[in-house]
């Protein structure tokens, strides 16, 4: 199953602009509620130094691209319709938001840094961000909370196996269910639980979803400092997803030469407007590093989840498919997973028939406990 990130926020902090800045879609944009009535489905990319460089002038790629020596990695992302305060009480389109979210491993929160916006998405002169992250956190709490009160019933007097069953459609797994319950000293064997102690667990669950911060429309003027100072503990990215959209589509059009997530661009072919507008980006670049929204989405998929990246090859000499393809497929792996794991990537049936796996760069034989490094290039056998 591809590893899955949700794109969530308010209305108006730009989160249609970020989703379609990540996977150039064509989710809606507008400034105004509910934009987006429907989730949107996508395509985003983590990026990873191509292991091509160490042998060949290029690679193959065919689930994603290469440009200039670095390697798009794909991921399934979805971008799911404005949330407003008290969602779970039915207030906006309510608890279909959440629902909708319930299918992502992880959530980029996109919020209106620059305070031009409130909770609602209306016009606002100074409002506050901080109250952003926190409506977010309460409503997710809220939606949890919600779905453990409807099935209660079902699972009260029994043991937290009979929770977790429930749980693992928010893709929360049993072990996080039972650390959840230990680290509280709740009952395991039968879930008596107090409404107190259920939402103390509620509340404990959050921490299970990884959670990355982009602030928003940084171009506009933002303080990330302030906002650190606020939540030490979570991350938060200063970002333009106008800025990387613009990048992107010039990129696209041949107007510039830009590789996503990269400090600068090269200009090619502008007009004298377009030239100053560019030139407005690359000011903020140079302040900044980057549009930040690249770096949002790979903070929180390799630095927050411990993801890495592996390049299964059927031709251990030429690291090729049996076409000739250098290097065609490369997939996102949590920590610790095995040559195993990268064969049910590429197909069940490789998994189930597996034998073993050959290190590719040292012609080594791995056992199916090995555990994958990143950018290992692994040729697997099979029966």
């Amino acid at each position: 199953m591809a590893l899955t990130v949700g794109v969530v926020g308010k209305p108006n902090a730009g989160k249609s602009t970020f989703f379609s800045a990540l996977t150039m879609a064509d989710a809606k944009i507008a400034a105004f509620p509910f934009t987006t009535l429907e989730p949107n489905v996508g395509v985003g990319y983590v990026r990873k130094n191509c292991p091509h460089l160490e042998r060949f002038p290029e690679c193959n790629p065919k689930d994603s691209f290469c440009r200039q020596g670095t390697r798009f990695v794909p991921l399934k992302m979805i971008d799911v319709a404005g949330l407003v305060p008290e969602a779970h009480k039915g207030k906006g389109l309510g608890f279909q938001f959440l629902d909708d979210l319930s299918a992502a491993d992880a959530l980029i929160h996109v919020i209106d840094g620059s305070g031009k916006t409130d909770l609602e998405g209306k016009p606002a002169t100074s409002h506050d961000p901080a109250s952003e992250i926190n409506f977010l956190r309460e409503e997710l709490f809220h939606w949890i909370a919600t779905i453990l009160k409807r099935n209660w019933k079902k699972v009260r007097t029994r043991d937290i196996s009979a929770l977790s069953d429930i749980l693992t459609g928010l893709k929360i797994t049993p072990s996080q269910t039972e650390a959840c319950a230990r680290r509280l000293s709740l009952e395991t064997k039968r879930i008596d639980w107090t409404e107190e102690e259920r939402l103390a667990f509620s509340k404990e669950l959050l921490e299970t979803k990884p959670i990355i911060v982009a602030a928003n429309k940084c171009d506009e003027g933002c303080s990330i400092t302030k906002l650190n100072e606020q939540f030490p503990s979570l991350a938060i990215v200063p970002c333009s997803a106008l800025y990387e959209l613009t990048l992107k589509r010039a990129d696209k059009a041949g107007a510039i030469s830009y590789v996503p997530g990269n400090e600068s661009f090269k200009i090619k072919n502008v007009s004298g407007r377009q030239k100053g507008a560019l030139e407005k980006i690359a000011n903020y670049l140079g302040e900044n590093g980057s549009t930040g929204v690249q770096q949002a989405l790979e903070t929180l998929v390799y630095k927050m989840m411990g993801n890495l990246v592996a390049f299964p090859v059927e031709d251990e000499s030429k690291w090729s498919d049996r076409k000739g393809n250098i290097l065609p497929n490369s997939f996102l792996l949590p920590e610790g997973s095995t040559p195993v794991d990268l064969a049910e990537k590429v197909h069940t049936d490789l998994a189930d028939k597996f034998i073993s796996a050959l290190d590719a760069r040292k012609k080594t034989r791995l056992s199916k406990e090995y555990q994958l490094k990143d950018c290992d290039i692994i040729k697997i056998f099979s029966k």
